[in-house]
């Protein structure tokens, strides 16, 4: 199930301010849309691409928090998401019964927000500040993630093990089974792998569709695996 067909980029702006100069922001306006046409999306890309700054633009755009949470949310720790959400046109089929977005930079909010004003039973009945990051995020996830729904996610293997990311590779296919679908922004090779996802890769010369194994991350991460004795004593130049 797709919620988000496509998206695209609209209206006047200055390409010369943040975050219109970012390259893959401008391949956007020159791209016209840029299709969503799997259960799974994955962006990716170098620090810095604005893989990060596009999932949460689309996030607002579509009624989340921009610091995280789903569309009921509405606190605020600090206002830090930029102007681009008001230039983002949403191709929307359906509506989703449920939604979440989950950033790991500000999940800390989120959670101090959650144990507040909600039933933590929803969430595995146990405060998210008395497990650790991993531990709350991944419970986050497999408690409150109830399908038919729009979850994108930041990042989120900067919480989690390659166990835990394991894991959150079974909750993300059984919720796709359950008419889900998954916008992710990630570095992680192991999350790359969920099989027939589409994956973007962000960099000076835009926004690009790549196979699984042409990602500068799994390229790196597997000549690392390979031989991490030789790639170490290149990088210390020993």
């Amino acid at each position: 199930m797709n919620y988000i067909k496509g998206i695209r980029l609209c209206g006047n702006y200055d390409q010369d301010y943040y975050p219109f100069n970012i390259s893959a922001i401008r391949y956007l306006s020159t791209v016209g849309n840029l299709p969503l046409e799997k259960p799974v999306t994955f962006f990716v890309g170098e620090n810095g691409t604005g893989k990060s700054t596009l999932i949460e633009a689309i996030a607002v755009a579509m009624g989340f928090n921009g610091e995280g949470g789903s569309r009921d949310f509405f606190f605020s720790t600090q206002d830090t998401h930029s102007e681009l959400c008001d230039y983002l046109t949403i191709s929307k089929s359906v509506s989703p019964k449920d939604g979440f977005f989950l950033r790991a930079e500000s999940f800390y909010n989120t959670a101090s927000f959650l144990e507040e004003n909600s039933n933590m039973l929803r969430y595995g009945g146990v405060s998210f500040h008395n497990q650790s990051h991993g531990e709350s995020f991944l419970a986050l996830a497999m408690n409150r993630f109830e399908g038919n729904g729009l979850y994108i996610l930041d990042e989120p293997e900067s919480a989690l093990s390659p166990q835990r990311l394991m894991s959150l590779l079974v909750v993300i296919d059984e919720l796709v089974k359950n008419n889900s679908q998954f916008i992710i922004a990630t570095h992680s090779p192991i999350l790359m792998a969920y099989p027939n996802a589409d994956i973007f890769e962000f960099s000076e010369k835009g926004i690009h569709k790549v196979d699984y194994r042409e990602t500068e991350h799994y390229k790196i991460t597997k000549q690392f695996i390979d031989n991490p004795d030789r790639m170490v004593k290149y990088l210390l130049n020993d």
